[in-house]
């Protein structure tokens, strides 16, 4: 048997809420997501706990008599933490899930320019793609969201239930490596064939590419050669001289400095994008509402990188 700490937790807040929205709140996740632990806990242990035919909801007999266990558990735990940890408990650490691009080129420096505004912040960041970070915020399970957002081609979110604010704004600029005068290698300009490094088809800013080229005749000139989810492999094949990519431009900053990368085409086919940070309002986390009610309170540009 496999028993997950939290889910006793949870089972102890259903009991005294009788309400799987109220514990949800208690607990700080959302309902979908808490529904799920207590499901996993019944299939845990082998029975139903829970009798969801009523309202308020009931605890079976099984479940009445596993309440007693999970009570003690918890409070034993609660205890042994507490008498560790002492009076001064270290400060929550925040959850943070973002784009990998993001995570690698834009996170320290945000981060860093974020604690000059409301201090020491630890965090824990988790690298994942843009639609694995959504359903990751959905769950609750991370406190904040640092994504793209593309008016045209991104998974739009409830303003309501999924507030955010920009902290920056991005290009995504096609790239490729120099000829020896310094011109692109790969022009987009002419009429010639392009070797195209492109995004995976679930890639967040492989949309946004897609919708950049659905009406360019410059698509059928594109013939793809590479592919990956992530703009770093991207610009990786990009310097090996494989082909253009479209990047990030605070992912290639020193490259075009150096002359590494150059732009194989005009500034018509950048592709603007801004960066939000987003949180879940179904989540309530005091300390996570502090620190967002912090944020709005500094200085527009302050957070922007």
């Amino acid at each position: 048997m496999n028993l997950e700490t939290r889910w006793l937790e949870d089972f102890v807040a259903l009991n005294a809420t009788r309400s799987f929205s109220a514990a949800a709140r208690r607990r700080h996740v959302t309902q979908p997501a808490f529904s799920r632990r207590i499901k996993a806990l019944e299939l845990a242990i082998g029975v139903t706990l829970v009798d969801r035919s009523t309202t308020p909801v009931s605890l079976t007999a099984e479940g009445q008599l596993f309440l007693i266990t999970a009570r003690s558990l918890v409070e034993q735990l609660d205890e042994s933490i507490g008498h560790l940890r002492g009076l001064d408990m270290a400060r929550e650490a925040l959850d943070i899930a973002a784009a990998h691009s993001l995570a690698l080129a834009f996170f320290p420096r945000w981060i860093s320019r974020l604690q000059k505004g409301v201090g020491e912040l630890p965090t824990r960041l988790m690298a994942m793609n843009v639609g694995d970070a959504i359903h990751v915020l959905r769950d609750g399970n991370c406190d904040l969201m640092l994504a793209y957002h593309d008016p045209w081609a991104s998974m739009q979110l409830d303003s309501e239930s999924f507030p955010s604010f920009s902290i920056g704004q991005v290009s995504m600029l096609p790239v490729c490596i120099a000829n020896p005068d310094g011109r692109p290698r790969y022009s987009l300009e002419d009429d010639a064939s392009v070797p195209y490094l492109a995004y995976t088809g679930g890639a967040f800013l492989g949309r946004s590419v897609r919708v950049l080229l659905r009406n360019d005749p410059l698509r059928l000139r594109l013939h793809t050669v590479y592919e990956t989810a992530m703009a770093e492999g991207l610009k990786g094949m990009a310097l090996q001289g494989v082909g253009v990519a479209w990047i990030p431009d605070f992912c290639i900053r020193e490259e075009l400095k150096r002359g590494e990368l150059v732009r194989a085409g005009d500034g018509c086919r950048d592709i603007p994008l801004d960066i939000r940070l987003y949180r879940c309002a179904l989540v309530h986390k005091p300390g996570v509402e502090k620190l967002w009610h912090q944020l709005q309170k500094l200085p527009s540009d302050f957070l922007k990188v």
